[in-house]
């Protein structure tokens, strides 16, 4: 799933190439996908792009009033064109599920992988018409997201660690890959309560959030979309590097999965060397 840093990214990337084209066509192939009807998509058509913001994990690109807010969830992506094809796209028959062209012959098509079908996209006049914008929490990189804040977030909340920070009405734009990384650079169990870190630990936590987070940005920036899921890939510590050597100590990541997805962790940085049960062999022994 794209994340804080990719999602950032590609709104840079969608800000430099398209501020000040007019959307010469918008279709969508995937009905199930569009959330709104009014104003209707076709609304955007002829309008100019004034600008493009992020929003946690969601991409708003300005068009003269109007915003196309876009979620791509778990196996969502961009693919940009210079030209785009003038091939028509047959609804169901293919992974996009969205299609923007510009005036000057360029654009992109919103997709989505698999059959689990959770890509959004809505066109709304405020983007905080947009609940999954509208519940956001605080952005992790602002300069007002205080160590302060992060504690305030923290204090009393008896939750795993690694759930607070996937939650986005407490933390805006951290997913899976990114909260494995934070963890770990924190050297910090994922089942940790929030509730239960002291101050020293709570303050280590902040940082790791943080330079995790802008460290990943600053790799991110300037790249072009096709590029940015192997920068992603590339720059993991041990999110989806389950049995290969810990960078920090050597040991080998481990895997917990889950009905859904999985997480890693080194169990010498940040479990104490205890092993954490997988939940599929859980399953499996009751």
């Amino acid at each position: 799933m794209p994340e804080l840093p990719e999602v950032d990214a590609l709104m840079g990337f969608l800000r430099g190439r398209t501020s000040g084209r007019s959307i010469r066509s918008a279709v969508m192939t995937s009905f199930s996908a569009l959330k709104t009807f009014d104003p209707p998509l076709t609304d955007l058509v002829g309008r100019t792009v004034t600008g493009a913001a992020r929003h946690g994990k969601w991409l708003d690109l300005d068009v003269d009033g109007l915003h196309l807010a876009a979620h791509l969830a778990r196996a969502g992506w961009l693919r940009w064109y210079e030209q785009l094809p003038a091939s028509r796209i047959r609804p169901g028959k293919s992974p996009i599920a969205l299609r923007v062209g510009f005036d000057d012959g360029s654009g992109f098509d919103l997709t989505e992988a698999g059959t689990k079908k959770s890509l959004a996209v809505y066109v709304v006049r405020d983007p905080a018409e947009v609940p999954g914008i509208a519940s956001l929490g605080p952005e992790p990189l602002d300069d007002d997201f205080t160590l302060e804040v992060f504690a305030g977030i923290l204090s009393g909340r008896r939750t795993q660690i690694k759930g607070v920070l996937r939650e986005q009405s407490l933390i805006a734009g951290v997913g899976n890959a990114y909260s494995d990384e934070v963890l770990h650079v924190a050297r910090m169990s994922p089942y940790a309560l929030a509730s239960s870190l002291d101050d020293e630990e709570v303050a280590r936590l902040y940082d790791a959030l943080r330079d995790t987070l802008r460290g990943a940005v600053e790799a991110a920036e300037g790249r072009p979309a096709a590029e940015l899921k192997d920068a992603k890939r590339q720059g993991m510590r041990v999110h989806a590097r389950g049995g290969e050597a810990c960078p920090v100590c050597g040991d080998t990541v481990r895997d917990v999965h889950f009905a859904d997805r999985s997480m890693q962790y080194c169990p010498t940085c940040q479990t104490g060397g205890k092993l954490l049960a997988d939940r599929r062999m859980s399953r499996l022994l009751k």
